[in-house]
């Protein structure tokens, strides 16, 4: 019986991702497969009392796990996409993309049934410069907390009473349980979305191909991975990292591929947006359209400035 470990993190999001992976494979292998799971801690789950725009650096959550791929101590890496930077390591490659989950932010509070119906100068919390811009420049009057952890770390500081409102990912909510958690969900127009946000990347070495063989059987979701593809070919156009607010989400209008993107400053007082439309096939230029037309709008001094204060901070 062939045996493959699979490289996770050990949040109990992370696990649920890789053991759904795991069922996977395990079925695509017809049962002919023993898969156990390493756990590592990342440096972003080491340093949990710093804004990760200000811990600097691209792969604050697979950095360790591509090691482990590397070095031989695993043969699969299961990730969130919007997690993943711009560029993998060397000799390492994301051989299949899973079919998306809901893509949007979960608003959630117990004080107003929406963003909109906070009292002035209530206290969000949020982990992501990206919601945050997003947040205030449609309620410039709110506060923006920092809020790490994971997912019930974050409802319970919620439930404590250190906010008033916190926004996360609705697929990592529905995949734990805490759908009833949900106040509303964001709507793209107020909220878009990370990057992959909602779908996994599973990242295996690049020749062994047949762990990737069965990997790309088991997981791989074609239009989904297209979509991503879009917004990665963006993330990479513009070099992106968690240090500016930037967020691209591509979907299906009928036979036409559409991606939508922002590039913004954190306190959300200039927000750029770009969109184009074209087939599945151009999923890549699509992408990189959408960052050349948003450096086109300015996007490029905005970028540039918040990656030199991050390397002050």
């Amino acid at each position: 019986m062939k045996k493959l470990t699979i490289a996770t993190r050990g949040s109990k999001l992370a696990l649920w991702q890789a053991h759904h992976t795991r069922d996977r494979l395990i079925e695509a292998s017809g049962g002919d497969l023993e898969v156990e799971l390493l756990v590592l801690k990342t440096k972003g789950d080491k340093i949990l009392d710093v804004p990760l725009a200000k811990v600097g650096g691209k792969g604050l959550f697979v950095k360790e796990i591509e090691t482990a791929l590397l070095d031989g101590r695993a043969d699969v890496a299961v990730h969130s996409m919007k997690d993943v930077p711009a560029e993998l390591e060397p000799g390492l490659h994301m051989v299949a993309v899973s079919e998306r989950a809901e893509p949007r932010d979960a608003f959630c509070s117990s004080k107003a049934d929406s963003l909109q119906a906070l009292a002035q100068g209530s206290v969000v919390g949020t982990s992501s410069l990206r919601r945050g811009a997003q947040v205030l420049a449609l309620r410039p009057d709110l506060k923006i907390k920092s809020l790490r952890g994971n997912v019930p770390t974050r409802l319970d500081k919620l439930d404590a009473g250190g906010f008033d409102a916190i926004i996360l990912a609705a697929a990592g909510l529905e995949r734990l349980g805490f759908s009833d958690r949900i106040t509303a969900k964001m709507s793209l127009e107020d909220s878009l979305p990370a990057v992959g946000q909602g779908a996994l990347g599973i990242e295996t070495r690049e020749n062994d191909d047949e762990t990737s063989a069965l990997v790309f059987k088991a997981m791989n979701h074609a239009k989904d991975a297209s979509r991503i593809e879009a917004e990665r070919a963006f993330l990479n156009a513009l070099d992106g990292g968690c240090q500016a607010p930037m967020a691209a989400y591509a979907h299906y209008d009928g036979d036409s591929l559409v991606i939508d993107a922002l590039v913004g400053e954190p306190d959300g007082s200039k927000i750029l947006r770009a969109s184009r439309r074209g087939t599945q096939e151009q999923a890549t230029e699509l992408g990189r359209g959408v960052a050349a037309d948003l450096l086109e709008q300015g996007a490029g001094p905005i970028l540039e400035a918040l990656i030199e204060a991050s390397k002050t901070n």
